[in-house]
């Protein structure tokens, strides 16, 4: 008979996996009965803030189903759910990426052809998931934060495929939030989804507009863990999303067919339906992962034909809200997936950090390298040169395209220098760059679209903010002598050396260039850029400083969340020079909340006493 397969790379589905957590001490059981709006969330980001494990809720109210999340909330337990197979991933992967890497390096990837062959999806005929079915009012309606449109799915596996095929390896599986209740939708036959059209999905939407099919969509929901997962990692061309599951969870994609609807044989949940090709409804708002709420927009409409379940299911879920969070572990997952990667795809970029803390998208930190030009003493041979055609190719690419700040560094000469230490990177950057050379913007183009600090949706602005050379100043976290504040602003509180936060006005919107331009002109004296000399090199203006300087991350978030480079960022005596914009003093940010942009996220005061009870009688553990 052999020995038994080891389950931690054959879970057959989402139990198996947690059962396999509660064995290794990481699964926390709730019995107690949980109110599926607003108090599950509660308790998944306490738990989520200590570490803690994965949390089965056993009774959830309104709901026969059992719901579990946080199962990647913690780097190590992301790693323990994939211990086994995250070597051979990694090497398919990258020869997926570019075939000569198993040319150049025979050895390292034996195996791995086989590997990717071996994943291939599996048809059922007597597929698990269809052990019976259910309404979408009898899920677990998990409602995360007070202001949400309704009840969401947070990680779902929605598939479809192109018009005409049948082949599952032409399905497009991508994560585009659920709305299942709220709003307009009629309870159990509507449902939103919130995708753009530049998504894989949308490639399918506008084909299927111009074919007489109707669009036909799955929406999977739990499933072995590497499910999941793989409607999130973005893939080379040719690896699909299911072969690539298969490979993760070392078992096969099951899949099974319900009329003309795809259904994944080993997810706990499907629900199928219809995409309206024309004609939408609003969606949201929803407490996105940037820390704010994403506002109501129309988006596409899914009339519901069938939800399916499995015998025994779990309801997965995960809460998002400001970084980091349990959707962390998912950027976690994926560096270490491609992170060998990044030279090939960006040649001469050495490491690239998509900051967590600042919601991914809006702040990158990237070490390049000036490869053709000889590293002299002379600074006029430190002018940087390759490193800003390096930070425009990542910000012409993909999902980094989505960046609207890219600091780069020259890390030629660097071997220590590390963009995942944050602090370190910006005092690097700011003891060397030159305001007058080394800020470079692009206005008017596209930025995130859950990104409100623009004034117009999908839409604002980029900065490369580079660095090259020696250091030319010292950092200082001592204010000049000679600072001063103008009226209205107040509170200067250093976030670490060279780095100042003040407490500035209200933002009312058309007031605030001058705003900053009064902070600017009082420090100016009759020396322009003394304030530089003495050590401060980037002054953020902000709501609260003391908010802003008692933790690097709360600097990060709030700095980079709330400005558009092209609205936001100002300068002590700037000038323009054919066209190129530049300061010769401090770099200004305006941090600012602004009345454009979408409201915060903040706990429901009522549903927070009452978890705070559940904590204190030990339901979290």
């Amino acid at each position: 008979m052999g020995q038994t397969p080891d389950p931690s790379y054959m879970y057959a589905s989402l139990r198996d996996a947690a059962h396999d957590l509660e064995k290794h001490g990481q699964l926390l059981r709730i019995s107690r009965e949980i109110d599926p709006d607003l108090e599950m969330a509660e308790i998944h980001r306490r738990v989520f803030a200590k570490g803690g494990p994965a949390i089965l809720f056993e009774n959830v109210k309104g709901s026969p189903f059992q719901a579990l999340s946080n199962v990647y909330g913690t780097k190590e337990r992301t790693d323990f759910l994939f211990r086994k197979t995250m070597p051979k991933v990694k090497k398919v992967v990258e020869i997926k990426a570019d075939p000569a890497n198993l040319a150049k390096s025979p050895f390292r990837y034996a195996g791995a052809p086989f590997t990717a062959v071996s994943a291939l999806p599996r048809k059922h005929f007597r597929p698990a998931i269809k052990y019976g079915q259910t309404t979408i009012d009898q899920l677990p309606l998990v409602k995360s934060w007070p202001m949400d449109g309704g009840a969401f799915v947070t990680a779902p596996q929605v598939c479809t495929l192109p018009p005409g095929s049948k082949n599952p390896m032409q399905t497009n599986l991508g994560m585009y939030r659920i709305q299942l209740t709220g709003n307009d939708y009629e309870t159990n036959k509507e449902i939103g989804l919130h995708y753009q059209l530049h998504r894989g999905i949308g490639v399918h939407h506008t084909e299927y507009l111009k074919s007489d099919e109707p669009f036909r969509c799955s929406i999977f929901v739990g499933g072995p863990p590497s499910h999941a997962f793989s409607a999130i990692m973005p893939l080379p061309e040719g690896l699909s999303e299911m072969t690539f599951a298969g490979m993760l969870a070392g078992r096969r994609f099951g899949y099974a067919w319900d009329r003309d609807w795809i259904l994944s044989a080993d997810a706990d949940f499907v629900i199928t339906g219809t995409i309206r090709k024309q004609g939408m409804m609003p969606e949201g708002p929803f407490g996105d992962h940037l820390g704010y709420y994403s506002l109501e927009h129309p988006f596409p409409v899914m009339d519901v034909e069938t939800v399916w379940h499995r015998k025994d299911p779990i309801w997965q879920f995960t809460v998002v809200g400001r970084p980091p969070a349990e959707d962390s572990q998912f950027g976690y997952l994926i560096h270490q997936i491609v992170e060998d990667l990044t030279p090939g795809e960006f040649p001469g970029i050495k490491q690239i950090n998509a900051v967590d803390e600042a919601g991914v998208h809006p702040l990158l930190l990237a070490i390049g390298s000036e490869r053709y030009m000889p590293f002299r003493e002379d600074e006029q041979m430190l002018v940087p040169e390759e490193i800003i055609t390096q930070a425009n190719r990542i910000i012409g690419s993909g999902q980094t395209s989505l960046a609207k700040f890219c600091l780069i560094a020259d890390g030629t000469n660097e071997p220590n220098l590390d963009a995942d230490n944050q602090p370190a990177f910006f005092q690097y950057l700011l003891e060397r760059f030159n305001p007058e050379r080394d800020l470079h913007f692009q206005t008017r183009t596209t930025i995130d679209t859950l990104d409100y600090s623009s004034e117009g949706w999908n839409a604002g602005s980029k900065l490369i903010w580079a660095c090259r050379g020696q250091k030319v100043r010292d950092l200082t976290d001592q204010l000049p002598t000679y600072f001063t504040l103008p009226e209205a602003f107040s509170d200067p509180r250093f976030v670490a050396p060279g780095i100042l936060a003040v407490r500035g006005p209200k933002n009312e919107g058309k007031g605030s260039y001058a705003d900053m331009e009064s902070l600017a002109k009082a420090n100016l004296g009759a020396d322009a850029g003394t304030v530089l000399s003495d050590g401060i090199a980037m002054i953020v203006v902000c709501d609260d400083a003391e908010f802003l300087s008692a933790d690097f991350a709360n600097f990060i978030w709030a700095t980079f969340t709330r400005s558009n480079p092209s609205h936001d960022v100002y300068g002590l005596d700037t000038f323009v020079e054919h066209k190129h914009w530049g300061c010769r003093g401090p770099i200004l940010i305006d941090a600012r909340v602004k009345p454009w942009h979408a409201p915060g996220l903040v706990e429901d005061p009522a549903v927070t006493a009452r978890v705070d009870v559940l904590e204190k009688e030990g339901v979290m553990g």
